[in-house]
């Protein structure tokens, strides 16, 4: 076995001297995005000397945790060349071409050459900042201890929140390569080191073990210190993020009596490095276990609650789950949030609301079809027959007749959009680009309205928070632990009654009478998988959520669009009431017919050849080749 490749020393290796970028003041709450002035070269000692210095290494070291939207022109903001891994997924689709969800994915390009050379991969392995991040933890972990003029209570606090980051980066690497090599230390570039790949059991356990060990001694919550330091990890953090790793642990892809791949080469499947060897109920268990912890020490303590509407109307519906996902200050849902950084980098809003008008991320009718109605009953085929009315009720635009996270989610026909409602039916202001009804942001019937709204100019000044785990995604995590591990029906319907009462809907189970959601698992599974969607859409879960039940179903199904007409004699010009030309046509669009059709991107075979190997991404060839025990991912040569 060979030592540890060189890219891999440079990541951990415990330097003398630091540049300015390690120590830059990156503050959090209202100040969070401000640098402080350029401070020079610093080494160690001169780090770890003072305690300001050494918190605003962590807080740099907290700049390098995941954010989710593709923001900006290089390797890690940029994410997929513009793309995002969620438009997988069966709920959106690319129109955008040039992006690597296109080039690398749907046209099944995508080689373990490619994490090598290319930088449109969906998480390359070398180019996420997740090493630089577990490095410079590990770095103030082992040096916070020195620090004069900090207290003992401080530094447990912050040595806690250096291994909640760590954890975390490990679990934004484990869920698309499974097992890897085990960090526990800096190193210096002088000795030898041999980092084999760890199985997928060591890997889950070894993100669980420093989550515990960061909860142990962190505070629950931040209360009155919230607006100025939203964004640090707190206890209730930690044990939450421990439920979102073991729901991934306990899932099909590792913890099954098959492999998700036979394809050769098989010595990650002979290693236990892709799955446990078989199916152990245990996972679920501790799944489980730490969800009731979670809910008990939040039954306790306090402080964290869903964002609640203030009254009974869609409107107000739609602004409590907006709060949710959208917004940071004041927000008793977010549990890891991270930001963008640089309040000197306008870009990122720009680049955003660019690629989303190339058409990037947009909706399915699949997606659209997943939100129930305003009651809670389930969207149907009726909906969409001619004359019907799927959006609003006739000739009111202003009653919504869907689940309120649809409009948060999804542009559709009718909603409010800047002075009119917005006109999606062909030739419409929305849809009017006759030469473009196979592309661009309206390509589906619809556009994306989530992290987007009414385009770039919406999103001017606005520092958008990522929303990496919310407390409404922990009580579905509960609701699916308390199907799989104890089959306890009721259960799993209270939690996710819990996510849809914020909205308004009805009981899960009464809304569904037909699916006997109180003894078929089945299909109560497939609710719960359903309300994630919706509760949680682009915040990276439907496709994962695909990966770890081994969806290739899905992953194959041919994917639809909606064509809307005018069906009122109103052709396919646009409606000019609020534009000062109101004698052309006077009256709102009243009637419209539906078209369903198939996306026909050619790009995207894999609804013809999909291959489960795709569930777990290659790793870069250069480093298995060095044979310091980095094995390659079924499928990947």
């Amino acid at each position: 076995m060979k030592n540890l490749t060189k890219w891999f020393i440079a990541a951990f290796v415990g330097v003398s001297v630091l540049t300015a970028s390690c120590v830059d003041q990156i503050k959090f709450g209202d100040s969070f995005l401000e640098k402080a002035p350029d401070t020079g070269d610093m080494n160690q000692d001169t780090i770890f000397g003072k305690a300001d210095y050494a918190r605003a290494f962590l807080w740099n070291t907290y700049s390098k945790m995941y954010y989710g939207l593709a923001t900006n022109w290089n390797s890690v903001d940029g994410k997929m060349n513009t793309g995002m891994f969620e438009v997988l997924s069966d709920c959106w689709h690319s129109h955008n071409a040039w992006d690597g969800i296109n080039r690398k994915y749907y046209s099944g390009a995508y080689k373990a050459s490619d994490e090598d050379d290319a930088d449109d991969t969906r998480f390359n392995y070398q180019k996420e900042n997740c090493w630089e991040a577990i490095r410079s933890a590990w770095m103030f972990i082992e040096n916070v201890g020195r620090v004069p003029d900090m207290d003992d209570a401080e530094k447990n606090r912050l040595a806690a929140e250096a291994k909640a980051i760590i954890a975390s980066r490990y679990f934004d690497l484990f869920r698309h390569f499974g097992g890897l090599p085990l960090v526990e230390q800096t190193y210096g570039v002088q000795a030898s080191y041999e980092l084999p790949r760890a199985t997928a059991e060591e890997t889950a356990n070894f993100i669980v073990r420093l989550l515990d060990e960061a909860a142990a001694a962190l505070p629950w919550d931040l209360g009155t210190d919230d607006a100025n330091w939203q964004g640090r990890f707190t206890r209730a953090a930690a044990m939450g993020l421990k439920c979102k790793v073991l729901l991934f642990a306990a899932s099909p892809l590792f913890n099954d009596n098959e492999s998700y791949s036979s394809e050769n080469p098989q010595i990650a499947v002979e290693n236990r490095q892709v799955w446990y060897g078989g199916y152990n109920a245990e996972w679920w268990n501790r799944c489980w276990q730490a969800c009731a912890d979670f809910f008990q020490e939040l039954d306790k303590s306090g402080y964290y609650s869903l964002m609640q509407a203030s009254a009974a109307t869609s409107a107000e519906y739609r602004s409590a789950f907006n709060k949710a996902y959208f917004i940071r200050s004041s927000n008793t849902e977010l549990l890891i949030s991270t930001r963008i950084i640089g309040k000197y980098n306008w870009d990122w809003w720009y680049y955003w609301g660019e690629w989303v008008t190339f058409g990037g991320y947009t909706p399915t009718l699949e997606y659209m079809q997943m939100f129930p109605m305003n009651d809670g009953k389930p969207f149907t085929d009726e909906y969409l027959k001619e004359g019907a009315y799927p959006f609003f009720e006739k000739n009111d635009y202003n009653q919504p007749v869907r689940d309120p996270r649809l409009y948060e989610t999804i542009l559709v026909n009718g909603a409010a959009y800047g002075d009119h409602a917005a006109e999606l039916w062909i030739g419409g202001r929305e849809n009017i680009d006759q030469t473009r009804l196979e592309t661009g942001q309206t390509a589906t019937g619809f556009r994306n309205y989530k992290f987007f709204k009414e385009g770039k100019s919406s999103l001017a000044g606005i520092y958008l928070e990522w929303p990496y785990l919310r407390l409404a995604e922990l009580y579905l995590i509960y609701a699916e632990a308390c199907l799989q591990a104890k089959s306890d029906f009721a259960g799993a319907i209270k939690n996710v009654n819990v996510v849809r009462s914020r909205v308004g809907l009805g009981d899960l189970n009464a809304c569904n009478p037909d699916k006997n959601l109180m003894s078929d698992k089945n299909a109560l599974l497939e609710e719960i998988l359903r309300e994630r969607a919706c509760e949680l859409g682009l915040e990276d879960v439907r496709f994962f959520d695909m990966i770890r039940y081994k969806r290739d179903d899905l992953f194959r199904k041919p994917l639809h669009g909606l064509r809307i007409y005018r069906n009122d004699g109103g052709g396919d010009k646009p409606w000019s009431g609020t534009d000062g030309n109101a004698s052309a046509f006077p009256e709102k669009p009243s009637a419209f017919r539906y078209e369903v059709f198939t996306l026909s991107n050619s790009s995207r075979s894999w609804w013809t050849n999909f291959s489960p190997k795709w569930y777990l991404s290659a790793f870069p060839p250069s480093e298995v080749n060095k044979e310091y025990g980095l094995t390659q991912n079924p499928g990947w040569n």
